[in-house]
């Protein structure tokens, strides 16, 4: 048996880039509010989110609400992103604020270099299909 999960290579690549990009976001959203009074420090736990992706069981972030009158109008409404976690500060500020820019700038480059392998990943994995499908070497 097994103890890896086999995964489609083209699927966990896309899914990657995209969570990187994302995490990137997060992280340079905190690094933008260094010096907002009382802004909370977000981030996700890459591997966690990814597999959760992979396998398809991230809970959904809509909410649906009930009708009580058939005038009423069915809706949904979007809660908070399930993957985003607060960063617990080493020092909080006295102002509320939770980022840590030494922290924040050291995440920040180590997910641009996981991006740019990613990236390197999702190419190298096209290009070999590429090869497959036309025959010839890449």
């Amino acid at each position: 048996m097994n103890a890896v999960p086999q995964y489609d290579s083209l699927k966990f690549n896309e899914i990657a880039v995209k969570l990187r990009t994302f995490r990137q976001e997060i992280l340079s959203n905190n690094l933008a509010n260094s010096d907002t009074p009382g802004f909370k420090a977000r981030d996700i736990r890459f591997a966690d989110v990814l597999k959760a992706q992979m396998e398809g069981t991230l809970p959904s972030m809509e909410v649906s609400m009930a009708t009580t009158h058939s005038g009423h109008i069915a809706g949904k409404i979007t809660k908070d992103d399930p993957r985003l976690l607060y960063r617990v500060p080493n020092q909080p500020a006295k102002d509320g604020n939770t980022v840590d820019s030494d922290v924040e700038l050291s995440e920040f480059t180590k997910n641009s270099v996981m991006t740019e392998a990613a990236l390197g990943f999702l190419s190298g994995t096209l290009r070999g299909r590429m090869s497959a499908i036309t025959g010839q070497a890449s």
